[in-house]
């Protein structure tokens, strides 16, 4: 009798009853899965242990419809190892262990089990340790999948025993494949004009089980080809994925500030745009690219922190979605800005001195001399009040005694920064002449 995890296999063609078309369309063979030659082929990590006989556990990580369900299946059936599915969301701890008992009732009997957990991301650190054991003693061949970076939500222990394989959303070619066997499954060609149909193609955002109920719902359509706008009526497109607190929120704030940082104001536009369409609280924009102000541009254009500030201040007046507009001048505004990290390199510098030399006192003649004591024992001592010296500039040193006059701050020539590098050097001749050249 088949387990109780056991998932049973597609029917086969000819099985009375409707089947939606992902279902019908489901691969038979690896070679058939489209869109993952990079694992899958004679050179990728797929492809050479299976061509080497020597499978090991996986983590299949990739987004929604490239195939992770169906990559599982079919190395259960190219190895010739039962397939057991089930999902961390529906299963808990006492599931699991009527999942390995029967594991090793099959190994007892020769036969090896793939345990593909979809979602594996849900299981929390515990439960992911139960599976270590089982995993070690070859009771079970894992194959997890999860839509989440495996670095942050699985467990180190797991992640050294399993290959991570990463899977690729599905680009408009390998769509337009699929979009093609569908068509053939059908036995009709798909009532779209060309637009419409390269419209269609980008609903599906690279999701292929997406694409094939998309084709599924326009398939129904009787009469003329439906044009783009036609199409748009009938068919909602498909969520962009973002997770606020997940990794794609990284990914795209990281996108961000490289393009601005790369000073292309349309690609800034483009990730500001794509993480306020993805619900992005703007407050956080606002305060990231206020950071970018002072860590990318800095004293390049002293303005650039203003001008964030007060588009920040613009949104918390006038709200979504007008006050959106501010924040993309600043966006603008900060793409086209001169970059200069000078200020934050030398802050970072002067920091690891601080933590070096954190002992040292400030010499004398610079400490403040509130009491007679302290005024006897040397505090304040020879201190050059500079608006008195020539020029308004003493050259004294204000570093600790023994320690020598360190550079942290070395402005490049971009922006205002020239004047300052101008300003730098014009003070260090000076310190070197009052000091005699030492």
């Amino acid at each position: 009798m088949a387990d109780l995890f056991d998932t049973p296999q597609s029917p086969p063609p000819d099985a009375p009853g409707p089947r939606p078309l992902a279902d019908r369309l489901r691969p038979r063979s690896l070679s058939d899965v489209i869109g993952q030659e990079h694992v899958l082929g004679p050179e990728g990590p797929l492809g050479a242990m299976l061509a080497a006989s020597s499978l090991s556990s996986l983590i299949l990580w990739g987004p929604p419809g490239v195939g992770k369900t169906t990559i599982a299946r079919l190395l259960a059936d190219q190895t010739q190892l039962a397939f057991v599915q089930i999902s961390a969301i529906f299963t808990g701890v006492p599931d699991l262990r009527k999942v390995f008992e029967a594991a090793k009732i099959r190994r007892a009997n020769s036969q090896g089990t793939l345990l593909f957990v979809d979602e594996i991301h849900r299981f929390n650190k515990a439960q992911q340790d139960g599976f270590l054991p089982y995993m070690e003693d070859g009771t079970i061949l894992l194959v997890g999948a999860t839509t989440e970076n495996p670095s942050f939500e699985l467990n180190a222990a797991v992640l050294s025993r399993a290959q991570v394989i990463v899977l690729e959303r599905l680009s408009l070619a390998d769509l337009e494949r699929l979009a093609q066997r569908a068509e053939k499954e059908l036995g009709r060609a798909l009532p779209l004009k060309a637009e419409a149909r390269e419209s269609l193609l980008e609903m599906a955002d690279g999701d292929g089980r997406a694409l094939l109920n998309l084709i599924e719902q326009v398939s129904a359509h009787k009469g003329d080809a439906l044009t783009k706008a036609q199409l748009g009526q009938r068919l909602m497109r498909r969520a962009s994925k973002y997770d606020k607190s997940g990794e794609e929120h990284y990914n795209l704030i990281s996108a961000l500030h490289k393009s601005v940082r790369g000073s292309d104001p349309d690609a800034a536009l483009y990730w500001f745009a794509r993480m306020l369409e993805g619900g992005e609280d703007p407050r956080f924009l606002a305060r990231r690219l206020t950071r970018m102000a002072v860590e990318d541009i800095g004293l390049a254009d002293p303005q650039a922190q203003a001008v964030c500030v007060d588009s920040w201040q613009t949104y918390e007046r006038l709200g979504s979605p007008e006050g959106e507009l501010a924040l993309a001048n600043a966006v603008v505004y900060l793409a086209l800005a001169p970059k200069s990290n000078g200020v934050y390199t030398a802050y970072k510098a002067a920091r690891v001195a601080a933590r070096e030399t954190g002992s040292l006192p400030p010499p004398l003649h610079i400490r403040n001399a509130p009491t007679r004591l302290m005024k006897e024992i040397g505090y304040g001592a020879g201190y050059a009040y500079d608006h008195d010296a020539e020029d308004g500039f003493s050259g004294q040193n204000y570093f600790p005694d023994g320690m020598k006059h360190p550079v942290f701050y070395a402005p490049p020539e971009r922006g205002f920064e020239r004047e300052l590098k101008k300003r730098v050097e014009y003070f260090a001749n000076l310190r070197a002449k009052r000091r005699g050249g030492n």
